[in-house]
């Protein structure tokens, strides 16, 4: 218990942005957020400490009668036969976004930039990223992408400013279901 409490620590602190600055990183114009909630598989991304070396990463986030984003992020750790390990961080749109622009807290009092810098029309896809271009996660619907729309989300990430050699591939059992 206390391990984990000094890992979201380190990671509230990594990902800590000062929430009254707006993103230097283009969000997208809007978001739907019924539309948005629900499962996302973690396709690639520029992990964070927790996730380098995750597997069968799922984010699922619920939009509570209060506006607060519920978010459960899903993975294993090491192997896909790892125990699956779960933590709950809790957004809230920024005002003024378009829900486009989120605060997401690890761990009291600190908040993490949370930007929606594209989305399919569709909603089938999605990559968040963040100002300092330090971490990005791209998400889909399903546990992979077909390759065409796989390269041509990795070079919108890479035209978003970030070094796209730092990208790792997350392992997706194709039998991994999102918890309900």
């Amino acid at each position: 218990m206390i391990r984990t409490l000094f890992v979201a620590l380190g990671i509230g602190a990594l990902l800590s942005a000062c929430a009254s600055s707006p993103p230097t990183i283009p969000p997208v114009a809007s978001v739907d957020m019924p539309r948005f909630m629900g499962d996302w598989y973690v396709i690639a991304q520029i992990p964070t400490y927790i996730e380098r070396k995750a597997f069968d990463s799922v984010e699922s986030y619920r939009l509570d009668a209060d506006g607060k984003i519920r978010t459960t992020f899903r993975y294993r750790n090491g192997s896909a036969d790892a125990p699956l390990k779960t933590m709950e961080p809790v957004g809230r749109v920024v005002p003024g976004t378009n829900n486009a622009v989120w605060e997401m807290q690890f761990v009291w009092p600190i908040q993490a930039e949370y930007v929606i810098v594209d989305l399919a029309p569709d909603y089938s896809r999605t990559i968040v990223g963040r100002s300092k271009r330090d971490y990005v996660w791209l998400m889909a619907r399903t546990p992979s992408l077909p390759a065409p729309e796989l390269a041509a989300a990795i070079e919108k990430i890479r035209t978003l400013g970030y070094d796209t050699s730092k990208l790792r591939m997350v392992p997706q059992a194709a039998a991994t279901q999102p918890a309900q």
